[in-house]
């Protein structure tokens, strides 16, 4: 009776995730509610890398674009900016027992030296451990991981061959839209995970807390088929309580400096809409 009771008990919590999963949509513009911000170009140009940055006004229901196609119909790996789905996945499933959860390093010498040593779930998500997300998607497992990336949607839902590489070998694939909308709804508790799952992972997205503005956040960084550097950050700025989700995708050549580029670009975007200074 046990094991019928436990069967029931996952179709119905699978029947709820898939019910959930046809009212789930990320973010949608349309001509009516969105602005072409094509003096950003420039942050573009002058750092050499070609992308889109897409900024919501959820007050107002209004989107900011720059190079609204690429924001809108260009799919890319999610690189490490799958550490938010990971996170609330493993979490949900208990694969993640809580942020303060550590997984202990495996004593392979990395480049990043923040990597090499025992790390929290919440100090992995902050130095963007891929170590530590790949042994927590091997232990969610490909079965659930399928389901979950199906009932949110995400991407184009591919997992490919390997668990635990399949969000850097650009086997899954997400467009900006898809992004910035996963970071909205994650803000507004409209995924379908539990209150616990979703205020950790809000928690350790953010970077930047102060009088003038809280900036919550993750990075990505990886490489296409065409060799190219591809860059990320998505999340959301908070002023005098009132948030903008915005999504910055950039790309340029092998040896780009992603890493330098990307915050540099995003601090600088925000400043010239006005952002970080507590006014908005």
């Amino acid at each position: 009776m046990i094991i019928f009771a436990e069967i029931n008990f996952m179709r119905l919590f699978f029947s709820v995730i898939f019910f959930l999963s046809s009212i789930i949509f990320f973010s949608a513009c349309s001509p009516n509610n969105v602005t072409i911000e094509d003096s950003l170009k420039k942050y573009f140009d002058s750092n050499h890398v070609a992308g889109s940055f897409a900024l919501f006004d959820n007050g107002l229901g209004r989107f900011t674009i720059y190079n609204l196609s690429r924001y809108k119909d260009s799919a890319y790996l999610p690189a490490s900016t799958f550490k938010i789905v990971n996170s609330l996945i493993g979490l949900q499933t208990g694969r993640i027992e809580n942020e303060k959860m550590i997984i202990k390093w495996d004593g392979i010498k990395r480049w990043n030296e923040d990597w090499n040593k025992d790390l929290t779930m919440e100090e992995a998500f902050k130095v963007s451990c891929v170590p530590y997300y790949q042994e927590v998607a091997r232990r969610i497992g490909k079965d659930t991981m399928q389901a979950w990336l199906d009932s949110l949607k995400y991407g184009n839902h591919k997992i490919g061959n390997r668990i635990d590489t399949f969000w850097l070998d650009n086997s899954l694939k997400i467009t900006a839209d898809e992004q910035l909308g996963l970071v909205k709804k994650l803000y507004f508790s409209q995924l379908p995970f539990s209150k616990t799952t979703t205020d950790i992972v809000k928690k350790v997205m953010v970077r930047e807390s102060n009088a003038n503005y809280i900036l919550a956040y993750k990075t990505g960084m990886g490489y296409r088929e065409n060799g190219n550097a591809l860059g990320w950050i998505v999340g959301w700025i908070e002023e005098n309580k009132h948030p903008y989700f915005f999504v910055l995708n950039i790309e340029g050549t092998h040896d780009t400096d992603i890493v330098t580029i990307r915050k540099n670009m995003l601090m600088h975007i925000l400043d010239n809409q006005g952002f970080l200074k507590g006014k908005r």
